[in-house]
């Protein structure tokens, strides 16, 4: 099956040095942009993190510091690559979650602006699991007959990802080829930033996702504790996050 697109999408997936998405680096990033004629264009490139790669990330997907020592970093291909994903929407597996709030952590690290508020986000995992309730390798196989047999390697999780989310349109019936449906249908509650630290509410409201003031307007906590942003902003918070909070309280200062 063909995607309907109107613009190009991009089909990603990181290798990293862990899982926190405010602390940890990219060390392989895949891209497979599919054009709206349904041509493919493949970047895959390996990234030196600048910092060590622990021996668990490494036993998943094996990459070592001696394998990225020579490699550039994410900030000298920053801009090539914000050239390449401009005017495009990003699909992915648990990219939601993960892989788009360490891609942006990187960018806004390398001081290069992407506005990502434009695109549209298709995780396929979560069509995966509010359809079937399984993993990237048995999406494949259930989706595909095929074997992932090079599982955690950027660009074959990034092909498969593709291809299941293809393979998904062909099973049902009722899941619409249409980027902005996929979008909404893949999401899960809306958020203000891309670590869902920040949520919107029924009214449209920024409210906190966690912790203590969970549920609460983030403007109305600002307003009744200044100390909560500046704790924020002090803290160990996504970039963008903090980014977001202080977009937050600086509108409301000028009402």
């Amino acid at each position: 099956m063909k995607l309907n697109l109107k613009r190009p999408i991009i089909f990603f997936d990181l290798e990293t040095t862990g899982v926190d998405t405010s602390r940890d680096r990219i060390v392989e990033i895949s891209m497979i942009k599919i054009m709206p004629d349904g041509e493919e264009i493949v970047k895959t490139r390996r990234l030196n993190p600048g910092m060590h790669i622990p021996a668990e990330a490494t036993a998943i997907h094996g990459i070592t510091d001696e394998d990225v020592k020579d490699c550039p970093t994410f900030a000298q291909v920053a801009r090539s690559l914000a050239q390449f994903v401009q005017g495009c929407d990003f699909g992915g597996f648990n990219s939601n979650r993960f892989d788009l709030p360490v891609l942006v952590e990187e960018f806004m690290r390398a001081g290069v602006e992407v506005d990502f508020k434009r695109r549209k986000f298709i995780d396929v995992q979560n069509i995966f699991h509010k359809k079937e309730q399984r993993t990237l390798v048995a999406a494949y196989k259930f989706y595909c007959d095929k074997e992932l047999d090079d599982a955690h390697s950027a660009e074959a999780d990034t092909r498969a990802t593709y291809e299941v989310l293809k393979a998904q349109l062909e099973r049902y019936d009722d899941l619409e080829n249409d980027i902005d449906a996929l979008s909404a249908y893949s999401c899960r509650a809306e958020a203000a930033d891309y670590a869902g630290r920040i949520l919107y509410n029924e009214k449209g409201e920024e409210v906190f996702g966690f912790g203590k003031y969970k549920g609460r307007p983030v403007a109305e906590v600002f307003a009744a504790e200044p100390s909560y942003y500046a704790w924020m902003m002090n803290g160990d918070f996504p970039l963008y996050t903090k980014k977001v909070i202080t977009e937050i309280r600086m509108r409301d200062k000028t009402k």
